[in-house]
């Protein structure tokens, strides 16, 4: 590629930043009716994965801030979905838990996800193929925040 700007339809940065925009926009649809929003439904992915774990845990996951992560997980604990435990005798360490309610909506998530996916037609190959490129795009670019 030459060193002159491209046209912004040939950019990657565009294209990943157009198509993510619209994934988050396809997951607020499918997820609204489950009373739930996209980053909610990132913590209680990382939660469904494995339950009990640390604010700092789960915000190291999403490569999230404390102070992004607390008013979200707030949220979801009012909502009824997680409860928040401060652990004795450190209370400065927080856990989440899932709770009853939060557990029983992992299988509506995942329909809901999976029509995402389903309307999109893309095969489980081409699916594994783009996420191990996008993994691998972003360790590369997070190697250099080193």
């Amino acid at each position: 590629m030459s060193i002159e700007t491209l046209p912004l339809d040939k950019q990657l940065c565009f294209a990943l930043y157009a198509s993510s925009k619209e994934i988050a926009k396809a997951y607020r649809d499918k997820l609204a009716p489950h009373g739930i929003t996209y980053p909610q439904y990132l913590i209680l992915s990382a939660l469904w994965d494995q339950d009990h774990r640390t604010v700092s845990e789960i915000g190291a996951e999403l490569q999230l801030d404390s102070g992004t992560l607390t008013p979200m997980i707030k949220r979801l604990e009012e909502a009824g979905w997680v409860l928040r435990i401060r652990q004795k005798p450190d209370e400065r360490r927080v856990y989440v838990d899932l709770t009853e309610k939060g557990k029983t909506l992992k299988d509506d998530a995942a329909c809901a996800v999976a029509e995402i996916w389903s309307d999109l037609n893309l095969n489980e190959d081409t699916y594994h193929v783009l996420l191990n490129q996008l993994h691998s795009i972003t360790a590369k670019l997070q190697k250099g925040d080193d």
